[in-house]
């Protein structure tokens, strides 16, 4: 368990549009309370399972689950490693756009038509404002992730890119996939009804509401970037270890991430 005080407090400018985390930093951690249901359990899983596929471990932030005492309450949630280097600033792709242009990028993507134009655009925004020649690549691999887990907040304040002192960017380890898996228990998906049910109705919000849309977008346009490992077995390992949270919980997890492993088959290998 980690004690936090009210000066750890992490104040972030930039909302979900589930609302907004507590989150804090100490020392060289990032720690994020559950807002909604079990977020630190799905960043913990995501993260692990990302573990076992071809992407490089600075490609990512890594979670753990954590019990977290604030103001005498104990709050489930997860801590990672601070991902920022020191004097580097995390900047939104909405922010970014906005302070090279004056406009906003949700309304200059959902301006165009088509899907597969929206995304060009958005990736030739990017480049043209920061020089990251592989933005495409980059955005391909989150949305990858966002399909195969139901992320379901991957918005414009949800993918940034960071810039040094020097004002030169990099690319930022994909983060935040706490409102994947219908971790989001309190509004939208209740623990009592049917998960089958409930994962038709989730709906993505980079430039589409399809998730399938999206990935076939961005699959023709760059290839299939993640290949997985991961097996079902240690899936049920890896949550059996999460033990701050239900076992309803965790086989509720356990019972969608079967379900999108079938459907999703193609990106996974035999170990």
């Amino acid at each position: 368990m980690i004690k936090v005080q009210k000066q750890m407090l992490y104040e972030l400018n930039r909302k979900s549009s589930k609302g907004n985390q507590l989150k804090w930093n100490m020392d060289s951690l990032w720690i994020k309370a559950d807002y909604a249901g079990y977020e630190g359990l799905v960043e913990t899983i995501v993260s692990k399972i990302l573990e076992k596929s071809n992407l490089l471990q600075h490609e990512y932030v890594h979670y753990e689950t954590e019990e977290i005492e604030y103001k005498n309450k104990i709050h489930r949630g997860c801590k990672s490693v601070n991902f920022i280097p020191d004097g580097f600033q995390l900047i939104t792709i909405e922010r970014l756009y906005a302070l090279a242009t004056g406009r906003s990028l949700y309304q200059s993507v959902f301006r165009i038509e088509s899907v597969s134009t929206r995304c060009q655009f958005l990736v030739n925004e990017i480049i043209r404002c920061t020089g990251l020649k592989d933005f495409g690549t980059y955005l391909a691999k989150i949305l990858t992730i966002d399909a195969l887990f139901l992320n379901e907040d991957r918005h414009f304040h949800n993918i940034a890119v960071m810039m040094d002192t020097r004002g030169k960017y990099h690319l930022c380890p994909i983060f935040d996939q706490g409102a994947a898996l219908l971790s989001d228990t309190t509004y939208d998906y209740p623990m009592n009804v049917d998960s089958y049910t409930l994962m038709k109705s989730v709906k993505s919000k980079t430039f589409s509401s399809d998730f399938d849309e999206q990935l076939d977008v961005v699959e023709k346009l760059y290839g299939k970037t993640i290949q997985f490992t991961c097996t079902k077995r240690q899936i049920k390992e890896m949550l059996d270890q999460c033990t701050e949270y239900s076992e309803e919980e965790r086989n509720r997890v356990y019972d969608i991430l079967c379900v999108q492993f079938d459907k999703y088959s193609y990106l996974f290998k035999d170990e």
